[in-house]
């Protein structure tokens, strides 16, 4: 379907100042463009896009440029909604190598995203009070080191790496963690600090010197406990016109990233959120030049986690929210079909 005058004028206001960074004049649209309209008819098409809202006019030059109200509409309107190639294929080499691993696949996912976008990835799992402790299995590194895996029900993992002293038997601190595994096995994620300490004295009478287990197995269930937000491509902001020269709105930014309670409210949102889709520009905590797009991931039947995409209100929302929409549904897909015992896409 064509669009009208008007929507194709913004459409364009919205593209050129995403790729430029510069306000956007009626002339610079013809050239750019080739529009067939006179710069008089472009003119007017601005002036009511601007009594309506869509676009606003800057201090320094006559040229507009979007306001949130202008990049909403381009985001439910009218970009063109195409992924790109190079995504979708490195996305699918990610499920071709068969990693099982949900931790693992949207790690991986979450790089590509972010180096392609040039913008912060934001993973937000399951909700930890639907979680439970799967298991947790010790492995032998070598005479003076073990590694714990502890893994959940979600299929999300965590790793310790402890060093043994001499005078402690790694085989002892073996038999002491299976102990644990049959007493934890089971146990909510949210109470699993709670039961640990409980279980302390038990520890006693496996290893005199319990401390260092017992602190291993806390630090991890607290990490466990907390929301599991993690970060990607941080590095990518850099790479933004807004954050070159502007340490301070650079640094309002990683503030904003490592507020958790922010991003915690986010994440409620998102999982209340019946469309499964959020986009949030210029309004998220007191930054008002910082946007986040986000997408539900299936992780299961009754399970689900959230990625978003962070960065200036200038971003590239065509892209950015097409390659969201395709690693959601792509990374849904993939795991419904290995809860329901499939290989994955790449088994196709």
């Amino acid at each position: 379907m064509a669009l009208s005058r008007s929507n194709t004028i913004l459409k364009y206001i919205v593209e050129y100042f995403i790729k430029k960074a510069q306000p956007v004049g009626s002339q610079t649209l013809i050239d750019e463009y080739k529009l067939p309209y006179s710069s008089a008819t472009i003119r007017n098409e601005m002036l009511a896009l601007e009594k309506n809202g869509y676009i606003e006019k800057t201090h320094s030059s006559s040229g507009r440029v979007p306001s949130s109200k202008g990049y909403r509409y381009y985001c439910e309107n009218l970009r063109d909604g195409t992924v790109k190639e190079e995504l979708k294929n490195s996305i699918q080499t990610i499920l071709d190598q068969k990693i099982k691993s949900v931790e693992e696949v949207i790690k991986a996912s979450c790089e590509i995203l972010s180096h392609m976008t040039n913008l912060v990835t934001v993973v937000m799992g399951p909700d930890e009070h639907e979680e439970r402790l799967a298991s947790i299995q010790m492995v032998q590194i070598s005479q003076n080191s073990i590694t714990a895996v502890f893994v959940t029900d979600k299929g999300y993992v965590e790793n310790k790496t402890f060093i043994v002293p001499d005078n402690i038997s790694a085989k002892d601190i073996i038999s002491c963690v299976s102990l644990l595994n049959e007493r934890l096995t089971g146990t909510p994620i949210v109470e699993l600090v709670e039961k640990t300490e409980a279980l302390k004295p038990i520890l006693n009478d496996y290893i005199v010197d319990h401390d260092l287990v017992y602190q291993a197995l806390l630090e991890t269930f607290m990490r466990f406990a907390s929301d599991r937000l993690s970060l990607y491509g941080r590095d990518e902001l850099f790479t933004h016109e807004e954050y070159k020269n502007d340490v301070e709105k650079l640094e309002q930014v990683f503030k904003l990233l490592n507020n958790q309670a922010l991003l915690k409210e986010v994440k409620k949102e998102i999982k209340e959120d019946e469309s499964g889709k959020l986009i949030r520009i210029g309004d998220i905590g007191e930054n008002p030049d910082v946007s986040m797009v986000t997408a539900k991931i299936k992780l299961g039947e009754d399970e689900e986690s959230a990625i978003a995409l962070l960065g200036p209100t200038r971003i590239d929302y065509d892209q950015a929210l097409s390659a969201l929409d395709y690693i959601a549904q792509t990374l849904s897909e993939y795991f419904n079909n290995i809860k329901k015992g499939g290989g994955g896409q790449g088994d196709a």
